[in-house]
């Protein structure tokens, strides 16, 4: 099994306060998505580390339809970073290859998170996968603005559209 994973967060930068963090785990050769993991994480933990909160995401989060806003700035159930990559660590035992939609923004912010915390990243820089590039290539049939701005629900549709192009292709290797 392979891992899509998702954030959402309060600024692009490596330092980024993470919200919400969203990873399904999937078979890219197969119609199987398995099962999920979606957390909140805690703001003020993360700001009290000198994590960054940009004004213009904040705009940009305000624009957001309301419930989605809701879910991403709520300020319950949410855990702290050690819980977090506890988590995360167990969620991804066995994969074969950890993908994003741009490793350059999720998996840059993950790592900068895992070592602000004293703790090393849990997958090896070689099964990185970048699912907008293999789709940019291959084609995304997701309709247009399908993009819902939740880390779960996000990575189910990345996850979808990788299975999708894959299938098309009948790509044998990843």
């Amino acid at each position: 099994m392979d891992v899509m994973l998702d954030l959402e967060t309060l600024a692009t930068s490596p330092d980024s306060v993470v919200l919400t963090f969203g990873a399904v785990k999937f078979d890219p050769f197969t119609d199987n998505i398995d099962k999920g993991m979606y957390v909140r994480l805690d703001v003020d933990e993360q700001i009290a580390l000198g994590r960054k909160v940009d004004e213009g995401t904040l705009e940009w989060w305000g624009r957001q339809n309301e419930q989605v806003r809701e879910e991403a700035l709520g300020e319950g159930n949410r855990i702290t970073i050690d819980d977090f990559t506890r988590q995360l660590n167990q969620f991804i035992v066995g994969a074969n290859r950890i993908w994003a939609q741009g490793p350059v923004f999720d998996i840059v912010i993950l790592e900068n998170l895992y070592r602000q915390a004293g703790k090393p990243a849990p997958w090896p820089y070689y099964t990185i996968r970048d699912s907008r590039t293999l789709l940019k290539a291959l084609g995304d049939d997701r309709e247009a603005g399908a993009n819902l701005h939740n880390a779960l629900a996000d990575c189910v549709s990345q996850a979808e559209a990788v299975q999708s192009a894959v299938k098309r292709y009948k790509l044998t290797e990843l």
